[in-house]
């Protein structure tokens, strides 16, 4: 059976491509969770405005999260910890942590898109990665200070 896919999925392809899969496959998987269309006229003038709604709302997504990422880049989060010998942290300072410190500061930001590799665990000043859109990273001043 031909389908359009709707959406990009990975095993698949991407938006608007026309792919042939089992009978069974497009009807009681890809179907069912609007993954595609039956290849027909009707569903590709369906599809082709339902690309015209993706691209204005990725273009408005991307815009708010440049604004943001401007935002973002002049700000820094000060986070106190305790600290023992040799300046070493009792615990780490863990995307969750950023994330409540930039919300005191009236910026909403979801943990996940803060990108620490490993969590923190020593005193000093820190640029962490804040990926708010697949084009947009910015990052984000942390320091570290004893309590």
């Amino acid at each position: 059976m031909k389908v359009i896919l709707r959406q990009d999925y990975e095993a698949l392809g991407h938006i608007g491509d026309v792919v042939e899969v089992k009978d069974g496959y497009a009807r009681n998987y890809l179907l069912p969770r609007n993954i595609a269309y039956q290849a027909t006229e009707g569903s590709l003038r369906v599809l082709e405005e339902e690309k015209r709604q993706n691209e204005r709302r990725h273009e408005k997504e991307k815009k708010s999260a440049d604004n943001l990422g401007a935002t973002l880049s002049t700000t820094s989060v000060t986070l106190k910890m305790k600290v023992g010998e040799e300046d070493k942290l009792y615990g780490s300072v863990t995307s969750q942590m950023i994330a409540e410190q930039l919300e005191a500061q009236g910026i909403t930001i979801d943990k996940r898109s803060i990108e620490l590799e490993e969590p923190i665990k020593a005193l000093g000043v820190y640029e962490v990665p804040v990926k708010l859109h697949p084009k947009v990273i910015s990052t984000l001043k942390v320091w570290v200070v004893a309590e």
